[in-house]
């Protein structure tokens, strides 16, 4: 079985549940802490390449969203969700799981479990 990585914020519940999912199922996963690590330029572009979601789906739409006065435009395309999420990575939609060439966020937590047993 590839190896999976799961772009991680330990404050979330439904990442928490993604990683126990993987720990139930004996995944072999690499966990990224994106707050800590986040994601460059290229690597956000590689992801929306794979990604199995409509790419605006990336951005969450939480009170920080609504606070920093962003809208629609902000996330309407590939260039913009880059661009939101490289000014503010706490954005990022959690979790993102990531494994051979496919992506997909693990929203709700029902799409974790085939995704890593598939």
């Amino acid at each position: 079985m590839s190896t999976t990585t799961i772009l991680h914020n330990p404050n979330c519940t439904t990442s928490r549940s993604a990683l126990e999912t993987a720990e139930d199922l004996g995944a072999d996963v690499e966990i990224r802490r994106y707050l800590k690590d986040p994601l460059t330029e290229a690597e956000l572009r590689d992801l929306i390449a794979i990604l199995e979601d409509p790419v605006e789906d990336l951005v969450r739409r939480d009170p920080l969203f609504v606070q920093l006065g962003l809208d629609h435009d902000d996330v309407a395309d590939a260039e913009a969700v880059i661009a939101t999420l490289l000014r503010e990575p706490r954005l990022l939609q959690r979790p993102v799981l990531i494994r051979d060439g496919r992506a997909i966020i693990g929203r709700p937590k029902d799409r974790v479990r085939p995704f890593l047993a598939g």
